[in-house]
């Protein structure tokens, strides 16, 4: 089936998406019927014991991936692929929380998502649940 050239276009960027993916996701697209998996701004308050909360925008993976059980007849007597959007490239950012006590260094580390992909969870890098 030949492409049109919309559709031509759309291959393309999706190509070049590959190495930006989050331009390929850019927030006009409605976010509930997305499926793949980009980077995308993130907010949250970084808190450690003995400093103050400082509220930090960065960039995290966001994304829904590809996933599937199937009955098998032998133990474990399923087949899984789970898959979940994390990192595959980041930076590490470093900053400095307020009001810390005596003693307690005020420095809070972080990783900035750079590129994103869909593969099995890591504990190193994701939050794991029932995985």
């Amino acid at each position: 089936m030949p492409l049109n050239p919309l559709s031509l276009s759309f291959l393309v960027v999706l190509v070049a998406g590959a190495a930006v993916v989050c331009v390929a996701v850019t927030m006009t697209t409605t976010l509930h019927g997305f499926r793949g998996c980009a980077v995308r701004e993130f907010s949250f308050v970084a808190q450690k014991p003995g400093c103050k909360g400082l509220r930090i925008t960065t960039e995290a993976c966001w994304g829904r991936c590809h996933t599937w059980e199937k009955p098998v007849p032998d133990p474990p007597y399923i087949h899984r692929h789970h898959r979940v959007c994390t990192y595959s490239r980041t930076r590490h950012m470093t900053a400095r929380l307020p009001g810390c006590s005596p003693g307690v260094s005020p420095l809070y580390h972080y990783p900035v998502a750079l590129h994103c992909h869909c593969a099995v969870c890591s504990t190193q890098d994701t939050e794991c649940e029932t995985f």
